[in-house]
């Protein structure tokens, strides 16, 4: 398997377990610096590598009224102030092929949001930054179609590449995890990342927002880093229920540290 270094950051090759956490989306600067510090002293304590997210435009939102974020401008400022203020290499999405270079002068991780994971242009507008490259693999997408996502990528002379699973389209408004696509995505030599958070997301299940099922995050977690993955994404929220958008789907800040000491017990255990 490829080990990608995400800074200082070893993913791959039986590495520690490595944790993506933060908010859906950044609602504000000290939101986001306060969120991550408190992130980061959990993940020292436990010992365990972390890297923040949030994203700065969420383009995917199911209406049209949905909160997105502050934009790419005012939103890479923030992110750039977590990384600097944190020290704590960040991730974002992005969704359009003209914002890649602005978006790489800030995130360490460039993320390929789910809904335009087979989008060439995209992908190695992304590939092309040298920048460490995360695939959300589409909800409609069986795991060997990633390969094909993976070649475009490299086919620019990128091989800083994440895999990151975040469940199925199950029938209407629902989604699924098929455990063995951590395994199969894994064989294609990459890091492969399990999204607890999404995974449980129900979209478009309220209507004019998703709606989504937290309490089943802590199994699905345990689950994935039991089977076989090498990181786990979570958003994380001080107050879930309160957040802007995918409030449903996200866990609360303090029931992170219970959550990672169980991690922690499985990861030792293998």
């Amino acid at each position: 398997m490829h080990e990608v270094m995400v800074k200082n950051i070893p993913l791959g090759n039986s590495r520690p377990l490595v944790l993506i956490a933060g908010p859906c989306v950044i609602e504000s600067q000290t939101l986001c610096l306060d969120t991550a510090k408190r992130i980061k002293d959990i993940t020292v304590k436990l010992g365990i590598p972390y890297i923040f997210k949030s994203s700065f435009d969420k383009a995917n939102r199911t209406s049209v009224d949905s909160y997105r974020g502050p934009g790419i401008k005012k939103g890479l400022e923030v992110l750039n102030k977590v990384k600097q203020q944190i020290k704590v290499p960040v991730l974002s999405d992005v969704h359009c092929a003209k914002d890649m270079q602005e978006a790489a002068k800030v995130l360490d991780i460039i993320q390929i949001p789910a809904f335009l994971s087979r989008q060439t242009d995209i992908i190695v507008s992304a590939a092309k930054t040298g920048k460490v490259v995360n695939i959300k693999k589409g909800q409609f997408l069986a795991p060997w179609d990633i390969l094909p996502i993976i070649k475009k990528i490299e086919s620019v002379g990128n091989k800083k590449i994440i895999i990151t699973e975040r469940g199925v389209s199950f029938g209407y408004n629902n989604l699924v995890t098929d455990f063995r696509a951590l395994q199969i995505m894994r064989d294609f030599g990459y890091p492969v990342i399990y999204d607890a958070t999404h995974s449980i997301q129900i979209p478009g299940g309220k209507g004019t927002c998703s709606g989504g099922e937290r309490k089943f995050v802590d199994g699905l977690s345990r689950s994935a880093v039991a089977f076989g993955c090498d990181g786990l994404f979570l958003e994380v929220h001080p107050d879930p229920d309160k957040a802007p958008c995918d409030g449903a789907n996200m866990i609360n800040l303090k029931d992170l540290e219970r959550l990672l000491k169980q991690i922690k017990k499985i990861e030792a255990a293998l």
